[in-house]
């Protein structure tokens, strides 16, 4: 593996273990060149997913944007990173697990909507203030009373 410090082409592995879920393993490895040091994950990764979005255009799943996403609306709630990478793997699994390599965005993101919905529901409203497009107060009130509802 190349080195992200120097680029050198050659690198060692130091150390390798699985995650704590077991859906990667984790890997510390060090540059023969500059002797820097670093981590890479490699997890299995079943089909290749393109995903749908509203407009017709397609584009790979892309697992970081997902991450990201949960960041935003987890960003200073009680859940730690390594509960996020959990999350993330078990959205990546189910996803996978449908047999489909093509999903509509609407399908990611119902899913995310359900996990953070069980998980917080303060990130679950920032999420679906953003993944229904919220253009107002009221459009909150609305939301947060289906969920006094239910």
């Amino acid at each position: 593996m190349r080195c992200p410090f120097c680029g050198h082409e050659d690198s060692q592995v130091k150390d390798s273990r699985p995650t704590e879920d077991g859906a990667s393993i984790r890997r510390r490895r060090s540059c023969q060149e500059c002797g820097a040091r670093w981590t890479t994950f490699e997890r299995v990764q079943l089909r290749e997913l393109t995903v749908t979005k509203k407009g017709g255009k397609k584009e790979p799943f892309d697992r970081e944007k997902l991450q990201r996403s949960l960041r935003i609306a987890l960003q200073k709630r009680p859940v730690e990173d390594e509960q996020i990478e959990r999350i993330v793997n078990s959205i990546q699994r189910r996803l996978e697990s449908l047999g489909e390599a093509e999903l509509p965005s609407k399908v990611i993101g119902e899913i995310v909507m359900d996990v953070l919905a069980d998980l917080d529901p303060v990130a679950y409203v920032r999420f679906a203030s953003v993944y229904r497009n919220f253009r107002e107060a009221k459009d909150f009130e609305k939301f947060i009373g289906t969920l006094s509802e239910e």
